[in-house]
């Protein structure tokens, strides 16, 4: 990636530091959205008015990690990480001017734009974190896969607390409050994480063209598309179905059981991600993966998600023939649960399969292109999780979810074939 950069970084050091650097951008990611979501919700908007407001921040990351991979090898991975804390830290100020007079449209306009810039700063954070894995990572004794799987299970159980902080932070402080103390949070982290991060990470290339970001390689390219689809059946569900759901069988419509219903959103969101994140950090002990091969991790792959298809179909069927209960809300919660156990096998295994193909030489490339498929699996599913409810309430969500799986089931297939 560099021609003059010759240092090498402490590994272990460098790894805490970038670790520490994107947990703290994903608590306020979480607790951002979680904000967002349940503050525009109280006030009436609805289902695909609340997708609009993360629209512009999943199309800002597809934009981002194409050309974010290309930052990286010019500039250095250092560069990208700060520029996106720093960019988070500016969403988060400028969210913070939202006047409550505003009309609807001048709001959602506003948010979406502020989301957008989040969006950037989002994944500028996330490929600098990842591709920082692959040059510091052990190459012996599955150490990749081990490094990566804990770096994605600790960032998705940090976010899930962020889920429940910024549900607990809305019921107790209010909007902006929450969202000034946030900016000022990782203001400080930022500035601890400039000071202590090691030298040696790579400073970039001038001769880097942006040509170069498109892949070539056949099995980047299907995993992306495995990728994005995968993601989609996550989101379809995950960004609008499920919290306006809760919400609607929660919230008794008083200012109190409001707040109730926040917490008990926020409370199910964060321990989804949580135990996401802490099935992705255990992924190579559950697949018993250590030593396996390449070849073998991708049959691995292409099993999980043909099990995760059937999930959805299942709470389908258990949403049309129960309609609203009691006993539907348990079934959801545990099916929803069981879906985040499979569904973090398949992002660990993912995770892991794109930088075991890809070289050092391009892997900020390409683990940019990667992340770009799943910024775009995001877009579809904001945009499907809010249309599909409005159209058709929480079944077609779940429905849609589990034909997004199957496509992805589909092009993972083709990995095997190479």
């Amino acid at each position: 990636m560099t021609d003059s950069q010759t240092d090498k970084p402490d590994g272990l050091a460098a790894y805490i530091t970038v670790t520490a650097a994107y947990w703290a951008f994903m608590l306020t990611d979480g607790a951002l959205r979680m904000l967002v979501l349940l503050h525009f919700n109280g006030l009436g908007f609805s289902p695909i008015q609340l997708a609009y407001l993360f629209l512009l921040y999943e199309v800002m990351g597809i934009v981002t990690n194409l050309s974010a991979g290309w930052i990286a090898a010019r500039f250095g991975l250092t560069s990208t990480l700060y520029a996106g804390l720093t960019i988070q830290i500016l969403a988060l100020i400028a969210l913070a001017q939202l006047d409550p007079a505003w009309g609807v449209t001048a709001s959602v306009i506003f948010v979406m734009c502020v989301q957008g810039a989040s969006g950037v700063a989002k994944d500028l954070s996330k490929m600098s974190s990842k591709s920082a894995v692959k040059l510091l990572a052990p190459k012996v004794g599955g150490g990749l896969f081990r490094w990566v799987a804990l770096l994605t299970g600790s960032k998705n159980a940090v976010k899930g607390c962020g889920f429940f902080l910024g549900a607990a932070l809305l019921a107790i402080w209010g909007f902006q409050a929450s969202v000034w103390g946030m900016a000022i949070i990782l203001t400080v982290i930022l500035a601890g994480v400039v000071i202590f991060m090691p030298s040696g990470l790579p400073q970039g290339s001038k001769k880097t063209k942006f040509s170069q970001v498109f892949s070539k390689d056949k099995n980047v390219n299907r995993l992306s598309l495995a990728r994005m689809f995968l993601f989609g059946a996550r989101d379809v569900w995950f960004v609008v179905g499920i919290p306006v759901y809760f919400n609607a069988v929660l919230s008794d419509g008083t200012a109190e059981g409001r707040r109730e219903a926040f917490f008990v959103i926020g409370i199910f969101m964060a321990v989804w991600i949580i135990l996401y994140g802490a099935v992705q950090g255990n992924a190579p002990r559950i697949l018993k993966a250590a030593n396996a091969t390449t070849d073998e991790v991708v049959q691995k792959a292409i099993n999980w998600v043909g099990y995760l298809t059937l999930i959805p179909l299942a709470l389908t069927a258990a949403v049309l023939l129960l309609d609203t209960s009691n006993a539907l809300t348990a079934i959801l919660i545990l099916g929803l649960l069981i879906f985040g156990f499979v569904f973090a096998v398949n992002s660990s295994v993912h995770s892991y399969l794109i930088l075991a193909f890809t070289s050092d030489e391009r892997v900020t490339m390409d683990v940019g292109f990667y992340y770009m498929s799943n910024a775009a699996g995001r877009l579809l599913g904001t945009l499907l999780s809010g249309v599909s409810y409005q159209i058709g309430g929480l079944w077609l969500c779940l429905f849609t979810a589990a034909i997004m799986s199957a496509l992805s089931w589909l092009a993972a297939r083709r990995l095997r074939t190479l």
